[in-house]
């Protein structure tokens, strides 16, 4: 089964990130948009793992989860990967709650290591995945956006860790909940 496992967010934060995409989709830009409930930080994507795996994932998470508080995620500025002058992801990022979620990802990193996961070829940045550009239709109209929107700073607690599956459907990923850590 196909997991990743990631901080869900408030629907407060959930609306600010639709505001966003709506703005952003006035550009015209050929962008596949992540659905708004659908956006999370993503901790680590595991891909297709064994069913006889998740018991020891789940394990690790609780434990990491224990060994961690909750925290709060703040929104902060718009951005794009691997830069905003050329984004093939558009994303947005936070200031507050950075360091604890850098802290959890790198402790889920090493945890996974551990039982045969490969380690990331890529250092972890926090963010979260707005959207993904398909072509470059309309891109100086999106970069003008992406410069002169303003994301408003809306905070949510981070209480827990969530293993999800993940199933493809050609109207997009469907998530569902495998396992829910609590922080602290």
């Amino acid at each position: 089964m196909r997991t990743f496992i990631a901080l869900e967010l408030s629907e407060e934060v959930q609306e600010e990130l639709a505001r966003i995409q709506g703005n952003l989709k006035y550009a015209g830009a050929d962008i596949k948009w992540a659905k708004p409930d659908n956006i999370h930080l993503t901790l680590k994507f595991l891909g297709e793992v064994e069913e006889n795996k998740l018991g020891q994932i789940k394990n690790i998470l609780d434990r990491i989860a224990s060994d961690n508080k909750p925290f709060e995620l703040k929104l902060f500025k718009l951005g794009g990967f691997p830069s905003l002058d050329q984004p093939r992801v558009l994303w947005v990022g936070t200031d507050n709650g950075c360091v604890e979620a850098e802290t959890i990802a790198r402790s889920i990193e090493e945890g996974l290591e551990k039982i045969g996961f490969p380690k990331e070829d890529r250092p972890f940045r926090v963010h979260l995945t707005l959207g993904r550009l398909k072509s470059g239709k309309n891109k100086v109209q999106l970069r003008q956006k992406l410069l002169s929107l303003e994301v408003q700073p809306k905070s949510c607690a981070i209480r827990h860790i969530t293993l999800f599956q993940s199933t493809l459907t050609p109207s997009g990923p469907i998530y569902k909940p495998l396992h829910i850590s609590k922080l602290g």
